[in-house]
């Protein structure tokens, strides 16, 4: 296999390379990568499924990373037939005009059955982002290991982990660790938003993808309804992105929230920059918000079978990244039936009445933040020159 592999890239400039991102943070992570590889390959060619910010970089998208967007194992079953339609034209398309390279960006269920195929035909595949087998669903080892020649780590547990099953891997940080300001400017943040210098402000991020908003928005806005009843000086604000603007607003009309909702077009790393506290939806969203030093509180909702497979097949005691990296229960987390307005009001607003647990929980962020930031961009292209010259 290695002898089919192309030996000259690593002291060419051009890379042709196929790329898959199947949600908003991973076209961020392979916006990032895509802009440390042109520093490497300065003529290279990216196409495949990303997102805006993966455009922006000269990436040539056929689908929309959104096509692929899901949450939920009974979710996805739902939209097989057109997620696995696209899975199979692109794998078509890799066939006809191999490509020098392919990058998974997170999303293993997607990309693993196709790095499994063009590894078999001798094209070196890596994968952005270890599947969490740390987490949950720990047999999907023996699938990454057929499928993947390298993994591109962002927590540094990981390569140890994949090494004890012949898995070749590397740290190379997470890139929103990179991102994010070390001190965020909280108030460059709102004067950028247009939110007042002065006064508490939360944060209300009900995720990404159609099937977080639908079971989060509602009972996120419902408690923010509780809280501006208790505390009329509250400000919030909530980021979304155009497909899933018209199912926010509804959310923000149904709980008549609108003279007290701020709603805010992307910019999402600005809303946690400038927030006192935030309500996020679990994701990586989460971490965002670790990073940016804000105290949080997670929810989590999604179809009740759905959960009910998940769940048996977890291996920790949370879910939210934040807890997890430390290993500690440092934030709380509602999740299914405990996601219920009162519960999420409640615990936002003991963040708001307890200064000093804020400044305890940031600095447990501080150190979190230098531990991830490593440079991903280069780091990764550095790993991706060795894979290619093997």
């Amino acid at each position: 296999m290695a002898d089919a592999r192309p030996t000259s890239t690593m002291v060419t400039p051009d890379l042709r390379v196929s790329m898959v991102a199947a949600e908003r943070s991973g076209d961020m992570l392979a916006a990032l990568l895509l802009q440390g590889m042109q520093k490497t390959w300065p003529l290279l060619q990216a196409s495949g499924i990303g997102g805006p910010q993966m455009d922006a970089t000269g990436f040539v998208s056929r689908w929309s990373c959104d096509e692929l967007s899901v949450r939920g194992l009974v979710e996805a079953l739902w939209r097989y037939r057109h997620i696995n339609g696209i899975r199979q034209a692109l794998i078509q398309d890799l066939q006809a005009s191999p490509p020098d390279l392919y990058v998974g960006v997170d999303a293993s269920d997607f990309n693993l059955p196709v790095e499994r195929l063009l590894r078999q035909k001798g094209v070196p595949t890596v994968q952005l982002v270890c599947p969490s087998i740390w987490a949950w669903r720990p047999e999907r080892v023996q699938k990454i290991r057929d499928s993947v020649d390298h993994v591109l780590c962002i927590y540094p547990f990981e390569p140890e982990l994949l090494a004890q099953h012949g898995i070749e891997g590397t740290f190379v940080g997470h890139p929103v660790a990179d991102v994010i300001a070390l001190v965020p400017d909280r108030l460059q943040a709102r004067q950028d938003l247009g939110l007042p210098a002065e006064g508490p402000i939360v944060a209300l991020l009900p995720g990404s993808r159609p099937s977080e908003v639908k079971g989060l928005a509602l009972p996120f806005l419902e408690a923010a309804r509780l809280m501006h009843a208790q505390r009329p000086e509250l400000k919030f604000v909530l980021p979304t992105h155009g497909p899933l603007k018209p199912m926010v607003e509804a959310a923000i009309a149904q709980a008549g929230l609108q003279a007290h909702v701020h709603l805010v077009m992307g910019r999402s790393h600005e809303v946690q920059a400038a927030c006192d506290v935030a309500l996020v939806a679990s994701g990586t969203a989460t971490l965002e918000t670790a990073l940016h030093k804000r105290p949080m509180v997670i929810a989590y909702k999604m179809q009740w079978l759905s959960w009910q497979i998940a769940n048996r097949k977890r291996l920790l005691p949370w879910i939210g990244l934040p807890n997890i990296l430390c290993n500690e229960s440092l934030v709380p987390e509602f999740l299914q039936e405990q996601v219920q307005p009162q519960a999420l009001a409640q615990a936002v607003l003991r963040w708001l009445d307890d200064p000093a647990a804020v400044v305890k929980i940031q600095q447990r962020f501080a150190d979190l933040h230098l531990q991830l930031r490593r440079d991903m961009p280069t780091l990764a292209s550095h790993a991706i020159q060795k894979v290619l010259a093997a």
